[in-house]
């Protein structure tokens, strides 16, 4: 799956209605741009991309005060929210997707209920139980990984990403089903977003306040 996809919706659905360096702020704020593809001229293509999907509907704003152009401002359609919780929740469920995937849809868990969260990640711990089996069984002979000389290391890799991966899901469904954050259903969640204007501390560059996108 795409990461940028699940990161521009969730971003801009969290918003309700959001422009082009808005999305690229939290993004950054988040630490995106570290993790995942989420680089500027990926966030404005994939908005301007789901727009024409009908994933979000563009609006064209007044200019500012400040004068400039109209900027463009996007909200997520009906449509766009399906295809959100269909990425997010193919997110915490596979294992085998890049980190990214993963560390997009943790930045939206509280927008699921507890119980589908648990339920969700307990899938994940299968599937990695699964894979690590496949691979004691299919991909390491008899004689052991060392057999393989040092390509057998790709499967001992393999085994610690299964195990650590198990291991840590194990580890936040127990801090779930102990109460910790809140879902949707049970308050206001936690929303780690920026208002419109507000400096970023972990910006790549200088604040543009004259992008209109």
């Amino acid at each position: 799956m795409s990461a940028i996809r699940l990161l521009v919706l969730g971003a801009v659905r969290q918003h309700g209605r959001a422009h082009g360096y808005q999305v690229r702020n939290d993004l950054e704020y988040w630490g995106a741009h570290e993790w995942s593809n989420a680089k500027p001229g990926s966030i404005y293509h994939a908005l301007k991309q789901m727009a024409k999907q009908g994933l979000l509907r563009a609006h064209e704003t007044a200019p500012s005060t400040a004068g400039g152009p109209p900027r463009t401002e996007y909200e997520i359609t009906g449509k766009g929210t399906e295809e959100y919780f269909r990425l997010l929740r193919e997110a915490l469920t596979a294992h085998d997707q890049k980190p990214d995937s993963l560390t997009a849809a943790l930045g939206f868990l509280a927008d699921l209920p507890r119980e589908e969260v648990v339920a969700l990640l307990r899938r994940r711990v299968e599937g990695l139980e699964r894979w690590r089996t496949t691979v004691t069984e299919e991909y390491i002979p008899e004689g052991g990984a060392e057999q393989l000389g040092h390509i057998g290391e790709i499967m001992h890799l393999w085994l610690h990403q299964a195990d650590a991966g198990a291991a840590w899901t194990r580890g936040l469904i127990d801090r779930i089903e102990g109460g910790a954050y809140t879902f949707a259903g049970e308050g206001e969640p936690f929303r780690g977003v920026l208002a419109d204007g507000q400096d970023n501390p972990y910006a790549t560059g200088a604040t543009h306040p004259g992008d209109r996108t």
